[in-house]
């Protein structure tokens, strides 16, 4: 079978941990989880993955290492950690709001609230993932600033939004103004079609390459060892 939508995303996320060298992985959600595994057993065999309280795991789950707190934050706090959070909306300049819609003094909606979002971004590298692009997520301003773009993030040391992953492309801020950037599409997308599913004008290159294809270890180890039920199909259906 050749590489479904969800494959392209499992490769576009395990990309952003690629030469991060002996750095903590946190990705949140399935997708990006299986992406940060696969980056450990291919290209990134240095990169650290936690279980999401003490424990430093192999790709498999088994426990390789032991992770106290303090030194969790010492490495949150001194960039060495690289992580890839959802976004409810998301602007051009790469900030993030996954805590209500609307006024903040009276949102049309609640939701998880700022929770550690504004310490991750300005301490330590963070992307995103995005699993369903549209006008509601890509917006010209967030409702409210959790994750912290470019235009709020003036002389925050360890401050980097390196990507942007949706079912659709993927997105840096590789511009001048750190303004979003289209940095590649998944096959079968069009340039118009993520266009028109953003909120704002953002930055097309004359050329826009296609996300990498998956190798053949790649693909084997996505569908037989990380993922082999399917679950990335019911995160990306296309």
């Amino acid at each position: 079978m050749p590489p479904t939508r969800a494959e392209y995303c499992v490769i576009a996320c395990a990309e952003a941990w690629r030469d991060g060298g002996e750095i903590l992985a946190s990705p949140m959600g399935l997708i990006p989880s299986v992406g940060a595994r696969l980056a450990r057993l291919t290209f990134a065999p240095d990169l650290l993955l936690t279980d999401g309280e003490a424990m430093l795991v192999r790709p498999d789950g088994t426990v390789e290492g032991w992770l106290p707190y303090r030194q969790h934050l010492a490495l949150v706090t001194g960039g060495r950690r690289h992580v890839m959070m959802g976004a409810s909306q998301i602007d051009r300049y790469g900030n993030q709001n996954i805590s209500c819609i609307g006024d903040w003094a009276q949102p049309k909606r609640q939701l998880l609230g700022v929770r550690g979002a504004p310490v991750n971004t300005l301490n330590n590298p963070t992307s995103y993932w995005v699993p369903r692009h549209s006008r509601r997520v890509f917006v010209e301003k967030v409702d409210m600033v959790c994750g912290v773009g470019y235009d709020h993030a003036a002389g925050a040391r360890f401050h980097r939004v390196p990507r942007v992953v949706s079912d659709l492309g993927v997105f840096d801020f590789a511009t001048p103004d750190h303004s979003m950037r289209l940095a590649s599409l998944h096959p079968g997308v069009s340039v118009e079609q993520v266009a028109e599913a953003t909120g704002f004008a953002l930055i097309i290159p004359d050329e826009v390459p296609y996300t990498r294809e998956p190798s053949v270890e790649e693909l084997e180890l996505i569908r037989e060892v990380l993922d082999p039920v399917g679950v990335r199909s019911r995160e990306v259906a296309v």
